[in-house]
């Protein structure tokens, strides 16, 4: 008797055992290298901590947001079901919509949608949503910075650059002081990546131009040009790296991070990098303030940052929104603010005294990142881009001069803005 009831009692543990284990969700994440999928890592483990029934894994690709968004427009095209969530560039929204790539998440979060986009800064709010349906949720917020180097500048006695020709001065005070080869004035994105996008827009807006105006093409203006004259009178300066058609984002943080570059264009996850990496040259050398600007302009910068989408053709959808939820969280938002110096999708983290700790800059970072501008929003987005990065990179190659560059970018949009 003794036997049988031993027998039954491991009978029904076996059964109980293989049913939660049926029950289990693995949901499986794509994000891209430079988005710290380490720290993706650990935050996944921690959600399985508390969701036992619920496994994560990562899927890691591509090193710029093109390269991504290639392998995923092949993956999606097929309506495969092997991705579950999909971090996605916050230009992607529209594009993604348009496809059918992303799962609306209305249905799923109700009544609750209403109470969560008030939480988030109002550009990723707004970024998420196309024609009132909320296509994905901010993972992290992003916008470009001056980055430079404080010790320098104190050795030379310079004030941080207010615009760019104060910029290019300190710059060349300061590599005819040091007389190394191997030292940059000014670093930016000009390979034919996303990151050059932005290389044309910030002097663009920092000179008061728009590159479209009421939906329409606006390039016919002085502004238009600014951009390629800026970066030609630092090419002449001696000031741009002479490989600046070759220099994608990553690019930027390998050189500043090993002592090279004065001054660099770039985006918030630097900063842990050149704090923190073992092989970083620059520790406690690292300033952070807000881009130079044309005289009688102001600053701008161009909206970054990374949201989570949920695949359209995911099997565990209601599973991945709750992940989603979770990843687009203040408690989530700060350990990425702390571990990877990404910067917050919630006002109230920029005061956090534990994440001010770890980024001291994040004090002065909220009001950049709440005037950051959006590049042109279009389903049409990856024909924008390619137009526009690549006039900027084959005026940076020497290729093509400023009057070939921007008829070569008008003739290209001149169809998507008609």
């Amino acid at each position: 008797m003794k036997l049988s009831k031993w027998l039954l009692t491991a009978t029904l543990a076996v059964a109980f055992a293989g049913s939660a284990w049926a029950q289990q969700t693995t949901l499986r994440i794509f994000t891209g290298g430079q988005q710290r999928p380490d720290v993706m890592r650990k935050i996944a483990d921690e959600y399985s901590k508390r969701n036992p029934a619920v496994k994560v894994e990562i899927e890691v690709g591509g090193a710029t947001s093109e390269a991504q968004q290639q392998y995923l427009s092949t993956v999606l095209s097929s309506k495969d079901s092997a991705l579950d969530l999909v971090l996605i560039d916050v230009i992607r929204p529209a594009q993604w919509a348009a496809q059918g790539w992303a799962e609306p998440l209305d249905a799923y979060l109700g009544a609750d949608k209403a109470k969560l986009l008030p939480t988030y800064l109002k550009a990723y709010a707004d970024a998420n949503q196309v024609n009132g349906k909320l296509m994905a949720l901010p993972y992290f917020a992003d916008s470009q910075f001056l980055y430079y180097r404080k010790d320098l500048l104190e050795k030379y006695k310079r004030p941080v650059p207010k615009t760019w020709d104060e910029m290019m001065e300190t710059a060349k005070l300061i590599m005819d002081g040091e007389k190394s080869p191997q030292l940059q004035g000014f670093s930016t994105a000009g390979a034919p990546i996303e990151g050059t996008v932005c290389t044309y827009l910030v002097p663009l807006w920092g000179a008061g131009g728009e590159m479209t105006k009421d939906g329409k093409l606006n390039l016919d203006t002085p502004q238009a040009r600014q951009p390629f004259q800026l970066y030609g009178r630092m090419k002449q300066a001696g000031v741009l790296p002479r490989n600046i058609a070759e220099i994608a984002t990553d690019r930027i943080r390998i050189d500043f991070q090993a002592g090279n570059v004065i001054f660099a264009m770039t985006w918030g996850y630097v900063w842990n990098r050149a704090e923190n990496d073992a092989d970083s040259k620059v520790k406690g050398k690292v300033g952070v303030a807000k881009l130079p600007h044309d005289v009688g302009g102001s600053s701008a910068t161009c909206i970054g940052g990374w949201q989570v989408a949920v695949s359209a053709f995911s099997k565990n959808k209601q599973e991945a929104v709750k992940f989603a939820r979770y990843l687009s969280s203040p408690e989530v938002s700060k350990m990425q603010a702390i571990m990877a110096s990404h910067i917050p999708v919630f006002p109230s983290v920029y005061k956090d005294p534990e994440v001010l700790k770890a980024n001291p800059w994040f004090a002065d970072a909220l009001p950049v990142v709440e005037s950051a501008k959006s590049r042109p929003v279009s389903p049409q987005y990856p024909q924008v881009s390619d137009a526009v990065r690549g006039s900027m990179n084959a005026y940076l190659a020497g290729t093509k001069t400023t009057d070939a560059a921007l008829a070569d970018m008008k003739n290209k949009l001149a169809p998507i803005y008609k």
